[in-house]
């Protein structure tokens, strides 16, 4: 799974999420912008302003999420939008996604960023030969 840095809101309806696909602290925070929808009225014309928000904020990826299936003319404006490129392959720029994929299993389409994750260090090993003793939780010492 994917590790998302942290989730900004926009506005009420959107939301941007971080990420990182290449290695290096000099690595450039990449940002996917998420617009949520809801009702069976979702058009086209929506994903047009979503694209238009990815474009102005710079964002690699616009996912429109919604209860609808997208219609036609949705799924030819995201196909349209073409492919962010990284080193693990293309992701489409803008993605529709319902809330029955979301539920069975479906997700972003977006780089693996935790094999490049340079925000958690991992802990010293402990050295052999050392054993800590934890003390019970619910007995006092001595008894």
């Amino acid at each position: 799974m994917n590790k998302i840095y942290f989730v900004k809101y926009i506005w009420p309806a959107l939301r941007r999420l971080y990420f990182r696909d290449e290695a290096g602290t000099k690595a450039k925070t990449k940002q996917i912008i998420i617009s949520v929808k809801s009702g069976e009225n979702v058009t086209v014309s929506q994903l047009r302003d979503l694209r238009g928000v990815i474009d102005r904020e710079d964002a690699e990826i616009g996912v429109l999420i919604s209860m609808a299936k997208p219609t036609r003319d949705m799924r030819k404006e995201a196909a349209s939008a073409g492919f962010y490129k990284s080193a693990w392959g293309k992701h489409p720029r803008l993605q529709v996604l319902t809330i029955e994929e979301l539920l069975g299993g479906k997700g972003i389409d977006y780089p693996p960023s935790e094999q490049v994750n340079v925000t958690l260090k991992k802990a010293p090993k402990a050295k052999s030969g050392t054993t800590v003793t934890q003390p019970h939780l619910f007995r006092k010492e001595g008894k």
